[in-house]
């Protein structure tokens, strides 16, 4: 085993394509096919599964990667110490649903992570497609809530991919709305309230299941009902429609002006958001300076700092 095979290991992992894998690390595919199998027959384990559907990680494939990951920091940590090298290229990816808090928190990585070279991914994307991610090691930090209508089918998802739930804060649901509409001065809003507006959902995809929702209460029926894939559109809709989402009632105003406003919805629910990592993979130290920057931003948001 190879300090150079681990690094096949990781970028065949991150690119989840071998002609992809090959041409970032400057070498035939054929070459770097033989080096994965040479590996694999030496430890005895399957990393990669190939499938018609692509690439997978086996359960032994990724606690191996895990420990990969590990060696290569420290290795890459050793020669930058000892070196006059230049430090090489790291990567760091996040999905998330559509929180701005996890783009605040971002912005602050990037200012503290002040490097020539660097390769950082945000994703806002599905509840399903961040439990993916982190599962087979795309992202190493997924944010996305639970609440008890949804935290049983959550939590089965995150237990079968090895994945654990990590506590950010508990919201009173709030709903997002133009400062203009007729709602934005009162002190809370009931459901009956929101019945004349269009109520704005972030799409699921393939996996548009109740529990995959990003917006709690989503087996209620409304009569105007608007879907979206991302944050900008939601809002401009917001605005431009009088629309309405449901959501934790952290916004950033130095992210999204302040033609948007979170008032109290009036339901007896709850929102616990956090993050999910893989079990068998330790936490980075990028990841660990997104975390507290994601708590800070937070904070900030909630008018707490």
């Amino acid at each position: 085993m190879t300090l150079q095979q681990l690094k096949y290991v990781i970028e065949f992992s991150r690119s989840r394509s071998i002609s992809k894998a090959a041409q970032n690390l400057f070498i035939s595919q054929p070459s770097l096919s033989n080096a994965l199998k040479e590996l694999e027959n030496e430890i005895g384990i399957i990393i990669f599964l190939r499938t018609n559907k692509g690439i997978v990680l086996t359960p032994e494939g990724s606690e191996f990667l895990g420990y990969a990951r590990q060696v290569v920091e420290q290795a890459d940590l050793l020669e930058n110490r000892y070196s006059n090298t230049q430090s090489l290229q790291q990567h760091f990816s996040v999905s998330a649903q559509h929180y701005a808090f996890a783009v605040s928190a971002f912005v602050l990585l990037l200012k503290e992570y002040n490097r020539d070279e660097y390769e950082f991914t945000l994703k806002e994307t599905k509840t399903y497609e961040i439990i993916e991610d982190v599962k087979n090691l795309r992202s190493e930090i997924g944010i996305l809530y639970v609440n008890d209508f949804n935290k049983k089918v959550i939590h089965k998802f995150l237990r079968e991919g090895n994945l654990i739930f990590h506590e950010l804060f508990e919201a009173k649901p709030h709903v997002f709305i133009s400062s203009k509409n007729p709602l934005a001065k009162q002190d809370f809003v009931t459901l009956s309230d929101l019945v004349p507006y269009p109520y704005l959902s972030f799409e699921q995809g393939d996996y548009n299941s109740f529990y995959f929702s990003e917006e709690i209460l989503s087996t209620i029926s409304r009569p105007k009902n608007i879907t979206v894939s991302d944050r900008a559109t939601l809002f401009n809709l917001l605005i431009g429609l009088n629309g309405y989402t449901i959501s934790t009632g952290v916004i950033s105003h130095e992210l999204n002006s302040d033609d948007i406003v979170a008032v109290p919805l009036q339901v007896d629910e709850r929102i616990t958001v956090g993050y999910i990592t893989h079990k068998n993979v330790k936490t980075s130290p990028l990841a660990n300076i997104y975390i507290e920057y994601l708590k800070e931003a937070i904070a900030k948001e909630q008018g707490l700092l």
